[in-house]
């Protein structure tokens, strides 16, 4: 029995509570003395009941009464605990590399009894020895396997703890980081018939576990598809982490995606680094603008995709990684094939499964459903009033081409959400520089339409105005309904109804 006395602190009073034990013939295994309590485990103690006269007896004895742990042990509990807890190998080791504490991760890891025998390389051990565990960061090798190695001195020349990190799970966290909440596919805005369709193919994609192709002009979205792509997966729980073949030269694009060993060139870390590949264990890497990737590159990604393993630059070892590929391109990779600047062979590995997202000219209605989308964000963004897109605006943006496609649409809001003195934005308020003159709202009597006009005099004011810039683009109903996401009776009957000549077919 696990027993806890409260009393008056004065001297010898422990003592005296210990001998009415052994008057008993009972042994203490512990005992813990916290003023104003002391805590006794004394496991022949069954009954209390003969005991309490005798304890009650003792002079500044208050209370007496049975618990299931005492204070420490409960501690220990709770630490070992927490230390299990961790996914991360945690160690506690002394100043001489004896290991003190290990949590449950790092007992698997390396059963070893000191930090020598657990990492594979010595050298690694005694830099933490000799610095008092005031090392920085580092990579080291365990068991075979590359962890980043955290270490901080316990205090009085007492040791140090020791945490390892596995890449996938870095990986894990700078995902975390990167991707701030689960957006799928309800975070891709449209509900024109183009991206309803694309929506339907994407979600039955997702879950098959082969390299993707994403398809599509520059800035309709593609991270934001392979990103909903992922979380739609099996491996939704795991990192996604995206690479940009564009932005990077060929020799820092290769350390990024398949890291390096320790002193593999000017400039490296001595202790080497873990590429996206390592970091994405299990997950997704996303690679974006494949098009522009390097002959020598492509020829070490194919490498990769046929059997999953690779070596980092400047390594021998190989590293064998459990990773699915979606790749990107606005490029035509057959024509690039047929250049010589795409391999065949590659190409054929990564378009295992294709999406294409259509352009924003494409999507009809979806341009204002955008618009007003990102003036709520903008407002949100930038604290300034909500506002609203007026009439005339919204039919400048329908009739915009959009070449930047979902990206310049949202610039421009931004631009004009950020710069308008007012709550409703006109036209003017867009600046659609990009606009050649022909599909820019130019006809001011449509733009604001005279004093006492109706709605439905408004209404069709802006629509004739509307389909006069657009037609001669669109020379016929059925080119001009395909490009407004409508049928061509009803543009056929609004040219009609409108007056404008032509409307043939």
């Amino acid at each position: 029995m696990r027993i806890e006395i409260a009393f008056s602190d004065r001297v010898g009073i422990a003592s005296e509570i210990l001998t009415v034990l052994a008057h008993h013939s009972l042994d203490a295994v512990e005992v813990e003395v916290n003023p104003p309590h002391i805590y006794i485990d004394s496991p022949d103690l069954t009954d209390l009941g003969p005991l309490l006269p005798e304890l009650e007896q003792v002079q500044g004895v208050q209370a007496i009464r049975p618990v299931d742990l005492l204070p420490g042990a409960r501690r220990r509990l709770y630490l070992d605990a927490l230390l299990d807890a961790f996914a991360d190998p945690v160690l506690a080791i002394d100043a001489k590399g004896r290991m003190l504490v290990a949590n449950a991760a790092a007992s698997a890891l390396a059963p070893g009894a000191d930090l020598a025998t657990i990492l594979d390389d010595p050298a690694v051990a005694r830099d933490l020895l000799d610095s008092g565990f005031r090392a920085p960061p580092r990579e080291a090798i365990v068991r075979g396997e590359p962890y980043l190695i955290e270490a901080r001195p316990l205090g009085d020349g007492a040791g140090g703890m020791v945490h390892l990190h596995a890449p996938q799970r870095l990986g894990e966290r700078m995902n975390a980081l990167q991707h701030l909440g689960d957006v799928g596919f309800d975070g891709l805005l449209g509900a024109a018939p183009p991206m309803r369709a694309l929506k339907q193919r994407a979600a039955r994609v997702a879950s098959v576990d082969g390299p993707l192709l994403v398809l599509g002009e520059t800035g309709t979205g593609k991270e934001l598809l392979a990103h909903a792509c992922h979380r739609a997966s099996p491996r939704a729980e795991k990192p996604f982490l995206a690479l940009n073949c564009a932005a990077l030269p060929e020799s820092l694009a290769e350390s990024e995606l398949f890291g390096y060993a320790g002193g593999a060139f000017s400039g490296a870390r001595r202790d080497g680094k873990p590429g996206l590949l390592e970091l994405a264990d299990r997950g997704t890497v996303f690679l974006d603008e494949i098009g522009e990737m390097s002959l020598y590159l492509q020829a070490k990604l194919l490498r990769f995709l046929n059997d999953g393993s690779f070596r980092r630059v400047g390594s021998e070892r190989e590293t064998r990684v459990d990773v699915r590929i979606i790749s990107a391109t606005h490029r035509d990779l057959p024509a690039m094939i047929a250049k010589g600047d795409f391999r065949e062979d590659l190409y054929y590995r990564l378009n295992v499964l294709t999406l294409e997202i259509p352009p924003l000219r494409e999507r009809g209605d979806d341009v204002i459903l955008l618009a007003r989308h990102f003036c709520t964000r903008a407002a949100a963004q930038t604290g300034s009033p909500a506002c609203r897109l007026s009439a005339s605006a919204e039919i400048a943006l329908a009739a915009n081409p959009w070449p930047g496609n979902v990206r310049q649409l949202e610039n421009a809001i931004f631009r004009a959400v950020t710069l308008a003195d007012h709550t409703t934005l006109a036209s003017s308020d867009l600046e659609l520089a990009g606009a050649s003159t022909t599909t820019a709202p130019a006809d001011t009597t449509a733009a604001s339409p005279p004093e006492g006009t109706s709605w439905a005099e408004a209404v069709a004011i802006f629509e004739r105005g509307f389909l006069e810039r657009l037609y001669p683009q669109f020379p016929s109903s059925r080119k001009l309904a395909a490009r407004l996401g409508t049928s061509h009776t009803t543009i056929a009957n609004k040219l009609r109804e409108h007056g404008i000549p032509g409307g043939r077919p």
